[in-house]
């Protein structure tokens, strides 16, 4: 055999390796061609960098600008925000592999001239089906199966748990808090995976469901005299100084609630609730202090 059909045959199986690797995404803004396991992978949204982390895959950089948990700040590079991808950065880091969902979709187009980029942005309507196929997805690219079969059927576990309590856990009100306002998120909202997936009873029903919920005030939550409240404090989840949501909320009014009287208001995890949100470990840790504010009344 010559040097130069040994040359060729290796040339042929070079390219028969590679064709085996390639695989077409489809994703919240299309589809993206992926050829062989990403090494050089940049994320800029939270939720994907929580999923990867999950899986054990290495992820080169994430954005900064944000308070991240401490489980994730080892990822944190110069490329920019989440809102601002600092473009001129990414294309220096040379990935192979851009992710982006939620707050950083609309800089798809704009990341997809520099590498192949996908949007794991998820929907309000199915979040946890939704959750669980890009955990797959991201286990099957990365070659993590396993470690994302794994993390869904702890997930599950975890969400049939908390559904047995929260059926009987009485009327629940979600408030947003964020610069001395405050406003209100039921079924359907950003914050509808509790009473969808969670199974909890909505207080109130008919509320806007727009990114910024409903407005309301401390007379509304007296009218509305919850069982339980739950509620995220923005400010602390963006560490934006600011009257904190356990003060905002301790006045004459709220305190007559059968929530406050019970001791049955609960401050979520704010950096899980509304900074990650469908990252599988955020999610978990937002069910497990769920399941212990209830199991403790």
């Amino acid at each position: 055999m010559t040097l130069r059909t040994l040359a060729l045959a290796g040339l042929m199986a070079l390219t028969s390796t590679t064709a085996l690797w390639a695989e077409t995404i489809r994703h919240a803004q299309g589809e993206t061609e992926i050829t062989g396991v990403p090494q050089q992978v940049l994320v800029f949204d939270l939720a994907s960098l929580d999923n990867l982390d999950a899986l054990g895959v290495p992820v080169a950089g994430a954005p900064g600008g944000v308070t991240m948990p401490e489980y994730l700040r080892q990822y944190a590079a110069d490329i920019g925000t989440v809102f601002e991808p600092d473009m001129e950065a990414v294309a220096a880091m040379a990935p192979d592999l851009i992710i982006v969902g939620g707050r950083s979709g609309p800089k798809h187009a704009d990341l997809s001239r520099i590498a192949p980029t996908i949007d794991l942005t998820l929907p309000r309507e199915g979040f946890i089906a939704a959750l669980r196929d890009n955990l797959t997805l991201l286990g099957r690219v990365f070659e993590r199966e396993e470690a994302a079969a794994e993390q869904i059927a702890a997930l599950d576990a975890d969400i049939a748990a908390l559904s047995a309590q929260a059926a009987d856990a009485g009327r629940v009100l979600v408030v947003l808090t964020t610069g001395g306002r405050m406003s209100t998120h039921g079924p359907g909202s950003r914050f509808g995976v509790l009473f969808e997936e969670f199974g909890f009873t909505p207080a109130v029903t008919g509320t806007d469901t727009g990114t910024h919920g409903q407005s309301i005030s401390h007379e509304f939550i007296l009218e509305t005299n919850p069982d339980w409240l739950f509620v995220v404090d923005r400010d602390a989840a963006i560490g934006r100084d600011g009257q904190a949501a356990q003060q905002f909320l301790d006045n004459e009014l709220v305190r007559n609630t059968t929530a406050w009287e019970r001791g049955q208001v609960v401050y979520l995890d704010p950096l899980a609730w509304y900074l990650i949100g469908g990252g599988v470990q955020a999610l978990r840790v937002g069910i497990d202090q769920l399941s212990q504010a209830l199991n403790d009344n």
